[in-house]
């Protein structure tokens, strides 16, 4: 398969967004800017006996982060929280099939370093590098 076949995924869940909307009742829920750009994300995470039973998301931005969004959170329903935030910049990466470089690639992460805070805070655990380097 060729790039062009890959970004055609990520535009695709960028104009048809998967999991897209605000989450009545989130177990979690964070909220992240990229000043660089202007794109923001807010996640919710609803949890469930150490799971991600459902993961919804909502803010504006690019192709890449929006579509990587739609990608990430669908992925992540039924993972345990270990998962979670053992999920990082690598395996994201492989999801959208692309390389963002690096002035896109916050762009790439946002919903990812998002959903890892909102783990966090959940389970009261700090910060941690990975996510803060994200």
């Amino acid at each position: 398969m060729d790039l062009d076949m890959y970004a055609e995924e990520l535009i695709y869940n960028y104009e048809h967004p998967k999991n897209r909307g605000a989450m009545e009742g989130a177990s979690a829920q964070m909220r992240e800017e990229n000043i660089s750009c202007g794109d923001s994300i807010t996640v919710y995470l609803k949890i469930e006996n150490g799971k991600v039973s459902d993961a919804k998301f909502d803010g504006s931005g690019c192709v890449i982060s929006m579509g990587t969004s739609s990608m990430l959170t669908d992925l992540l329903k039924g993972k345990s929280l270990a998962e979670v935030e053992a999920f990082g910049k690598d395996k994201l990466l492989e999801l959208i099939s692309i390389d963002p470089g690096p002035v896109r690639m916050h762009c790439a992460t946002l919903s990812l370093r998002a959903i890892r805070k909102a783990v966090l805070e959940y389970e009261k655990k700090p910060l941690d590098r990975d996510t803060k380097e994200l």
